[in-house]
């Protein structure tokens, strides 16, 4: 590695490159390297990342500490082992694409209905903004909260059907798991 030669023993190396994972990296670093991995996601641009990061085999507490507070100036962290990696790229990494996509076919059915367009694409960003920020806030399930807007018979629960018999569940499901799989592929030194 082009890095290694300029490495103070000691020094610590945040990684953001996917599918490259702690032990892969520390092979090209003078020994003790210390090696965290981390998978923000595009929206640290607005400060509302969510970034996943591993430690390395030679990773101190300070370490952690240093790298977490990084990327805590720039939205929320969750600390997890080495293996779910891929997993929190193919979720965290990739999801705000997914929800991209989500928000705008919620505001092209707002323009389907007649809504004008900004207003349309901004009341769908605002109520997937809204939604998640419940989910967070009060960390009950999204299906619980679902259930307190669904009433018996009403608009909701026939939207809901629609999404339902168009398989939006399994098409995000998929979607996570194709994103981690492909994940997993890159990178393979």
């Amino acid at each position: 590695s082009m890095v290694a030669p300029g490495l103070k023993p000691g020094a610590l190396v945040i990684s953001v490159v996917t599918g490259l994972s702690t032990g892969d990296i520390e092979r090209y670093l003078p020994a003790g390297a210390a090696v965290v991995r981390a998978m923000p996601n595009t929206a640290v641009h607005v400060g509302q990342s969510m970034t996943a990061l591993a430690p390395g085999s030679a990773v101190t507490d300070e370490d952690m500490r240093c790298a977490y507070d990084i990327f805590a100036n720039v939205g929320e962290v969750e600390v997890l082992d080495e293996r779910h990696m891929n997993a929190a790229t193919g979720l965290g990494g990739c999801g705000p694409a997914f929800v991209f996509k989500i928000i705008e076919a919620l505001s092209e059915g707002g323009v389907k209905v007649g809504l004008p367009r900004e207003a349309a694409r901004k009341m769908a960003a605002q109520t997937l903004k809204g939604a998640a920020e419940m989910v967070l806030r009060t960390g009950r399930h999204p299906a619980a909260l679902k259930d307190e807007v669904t009433t018996p018979g009403g608009c909701t629960i026939d939207g809901i059907t629609k999404l339902e018999e168009r398989g939006i569940a399994i098409a995000l499901i998929d979607a996570v798991e194709t994103s981690t799989k492909k994940a997993g592929l890159l990178c393979k030194c």
